[in-house]
């Protein structure tokens, strides 16, 4: 069953730089909503709120029911601009969608069988995901929360693509209507070092031996060197 999410939002009338950031420091998160039949309208949501919805991966590609001022709109999660070392959510970006109009959207892919694959059981290999995630083509009500991908019957060197996913009725993957077959995830042998990668290591490993450590603790504590000074030349009798 699809998880369902709620958005609770305000008008916004400040606009700017500086009247955001006196939003964010009253707990609120500026955004704007597009799309649709309507013009974009900006607004503002509860921070704490939000925080806990995006603890949820379906929130990122779900339908969301958004409330601004009494009205009811249908939205999806378009874009999220966080701070470079706080990661709190900056800005928010939600798109209108109509039910009768074709939606693209990011949906994860999730993985399942990788353990009990030939190739990774008695064949030695790893699996590699290529693809986490993989955008779609579909109305609003056939959108899904996430695609399965069976990795159980992979051997050693195997793949699986695009075309051998199981999607949804009404529901396609944009890459193939492109006629690109991308894979999403393989096995294969893990990959040996090179001889340069070895060296490096060995290098890297010799520098910090307890010698090589010590060493380099002394001449960072060893007085600088006095600056060597020119004789003055003797005065002339």
């Amino acid at each position: 069953m699809k998880q369902s999410f709620a958005i609770s939002a305000e008008v916004r009338t400040m606009h700017g730089k500086g009247a955001s950031r006196r939003l964010r420091r009253e707990g609120k998160v500026p955004a704007i909503i597009y799309g649709g039949t309507e013009n974009p309208q900006a607004i503002q949501v509860s921070a704490n709120e939000l925080m806990k919805s995006l603890k949820h991966e379906a929130f990122y590609s779900a339908i969301l029911n958004v409330e601004i001022a009494g009205k009811a709109e249908k939205a999806v999660l378009k874009d999220l601009h966080r701070h470079p070392v706080r990661n709190d959510v900056m800005h928010m970006d939600l798109q209108r969608v109509l039910a009768n109009v074709l939606l693209r959207m990011h949906i994860p892919l999730h993985f399942k069988g990788g353990d009990v694959a030939p190739g990774v059981k008695t064949g030695g290999g790893i699996v590699e995901h290529q693809q986490i995630q993989v955008e779609v083509e579909c109305l609003p009500k056939d959108l899904p929360e996430f695609i399965e991908v069976d990795l159980s019957e992979l051997n050693l060197n195997d793949a699986v693509h695009l075309s051998q996913l199981t999607l949804g009725e009404g529901v396609q993957f944009v890459e193939l209507v492109r006629g690109n077959d991308i894979s999403v995830a393989a096995v294969h042998l893990p990959r040996l070092p090179t001889e340069e990668e070895l060296a490096e290591d060995a290098a890297k490993a010799a520098a910090a031996t307890p010698a090589a450590v010590g060493k380099a603790k002394a001449a960072a504590k060893a007085p600088a060197p006095a600056a060597a000074t020119k004789a003055a030349p003797a005065k002339k009798k």
